[in-house]
């Protein structure tokens, strides 16, 4: 595997280096990141649940995907490299947000990111990667803020912290 690296960022979002994508999330340094959101023609969400695998967050489910972009790479060229390395999908995406957050996680780790949301738009089927995503589903936003409410522990951090904006912002995005 790879040696991953993320872009480390100011609260202002300019660039500070780079440092290796574990040691960042060890050390709870803020980097870049990016989180797509895909919505199919009846508005709903795509959903995945993060594979099993995963060093962070498994088994878990979330929005449609997320990850970093490389070093040179900007956030939309991430995004759409992320979307389709995860969910076998490619789709219209435009810029939505930003915003900054630190989450605790298990073994030791955390996430400080600035977080670049997109949202897609896409009836396409999804074609899994299963090293990546475990399971999909598409939800209405009320269906998933039922099920926020009634099981918050089956949901990643960063997506229980994003999705009242993310249903404000859908208003104004479309």
């Amino acid at each position: 595997m790879n040696t991953e690296y993320v872009i480390l960022v100011d609260e202002q979002d300019h660039e500070l280096g780079v440092m290796e994508k574990m040691q960042a999330h060890r050390e709870a340094k803020l980097h870049r990141a990016i989180s797509v959101f895909v919505f199919n023609s009846k508005k709903e969400l795509l959903l995945q649940k993060r594979a099993a695998t995963k060093y962070h967050s498994a088994n878990l489910w979330t929005n449609t995907c997320c990850s970093h972009p490389r070093p040179t790479e900007g956030t939309l060229d991430a995004a759409k490299r992320r979307l389709q390395e995860e969910m076998g999908l490619s789709c219209e995406m435009k810029y939505a947000f930003h915003f900054t957050y630190l989450a605790e996680l298990e073994n030791n780790l955390s996430e400080h990111e600035l977080d670049h949301v997109f949202f897609g738009f896409s009836d396409d089927a999804p074609k899994i990667n299963p090293e990546e995503v475990a399971a999909y589903k598409y939800m209405t936003l009320l269906e998933v803020e039922n099920q926020l409410k009634q099981s918050p522990q089956e949901f990643t951090t960063w997506f229980k912290l994003i999705f009242d904006r993310v249903k404000n912002e859908l208003n104004e995005i479309k």
